[in-house]
């Protein structure tokens, strides 16, 4: 497997390209090695693979160092609920920080790989080494500021609203990632999407139909072209 790939598991953290988003920039040589010590890397994921199950225990919090990852929940009547993706660079797994247990699942959407980060491990280093501990602080703030994002996405009225504000999440993320932010593949189904902002599958292949005819985008299957981003954004900050 080329050295480069990111779904080599023998990559180090220094030499990740994600690491510019999963570490913090102030963290020094050594005090990078000491945490690429107790990082857990195992073999590339496939679709469909779980990476922790729902009542777990909680052991571990995890970065996406390629493809994309599923949260969700399952309640008493089976009926699966949608709780975010996470692309290259972004950290999962917190749902069990303060529970002995996970509460959520997260699953592949893809070929993926993620570091697993033991979180005894994380925790005594980050008391030694303080970019670090501020680096994870304000991992946790992202995760609750994620949290009201959605609250606040599925308060719109509209599905073109939440579709919108979706899209140019994901704009913005892959951004973050030095990657195109108007050219992407979405890595999840339509039914995952509507799933997660309370829409039908019919209404959200119907919003993308519309957005299309309004040239805001242009969509073959999973892979999107932003083609008027101003208005896109404007629709998500309606």
């Amino acid at each position: 497997m080329d050295s480069n790939c990111p779904h080599n598991g023998s990559i180090h953290c220094g030499d990740c390209r994600m690491n510019a988003l999963c570490l913090p920039i102030a963290l020094q040589a050594d005090e990078i090695e000491r945490l690429d010590r107790i990082v857990e890397r195992g073999r590339p994921l496939h679709k469909g693979d779980y990476v922790y199950h729902a009542g777990e225990p909680f052991r571990s919090i995890y970065a996406v160092r390629s493809g994309a990852i599923k949260g969700f929940t399952v309640n008493n009547d089976g009926v699966e609920q949608v709780t975010g993706f996470y692309l290259p660079g972004e950290i999962f797994g917190m749902d069990g920080i303060g529970h002995p247990n996970h509460i959520n699942a997260a699953i592949s959407l893809e070929t993926s790989a993620v570091c697993e980060i033991p979180f005894a491990r994380m925790e005594e280093l980050s008391t030694q080494i303080s970019s670090l501990q501020r680096h994870f602080f304000s991992l946790m703030s992202r995760e609750i500021t994620n949290d009201q994002q959605l609250i606040t996405m599925l308060s719109k009225n509209s599905a073109e609203e939440r579709i919108a504000t979706l899209l140019t999440s994901i704009s913005a993320r892959n951004a973050r990632r030095k990657l195109s932010g108007t050219r992407f593949r979405l890595p999840m189904s339509r039914a995952d999407i509507g799933n997660y902002l309370g829409l039908t599958v019919e209404t959200v292949s119907r919003v993308f139909s519309r957005f299309q005819k309004l040239e805001l985008l242009d969509v073959d299957k999973k892979e999107i072209e932003i083609t008027d981003f101003d208005r896109l954004k404007a629709m998500a900050n309606t």
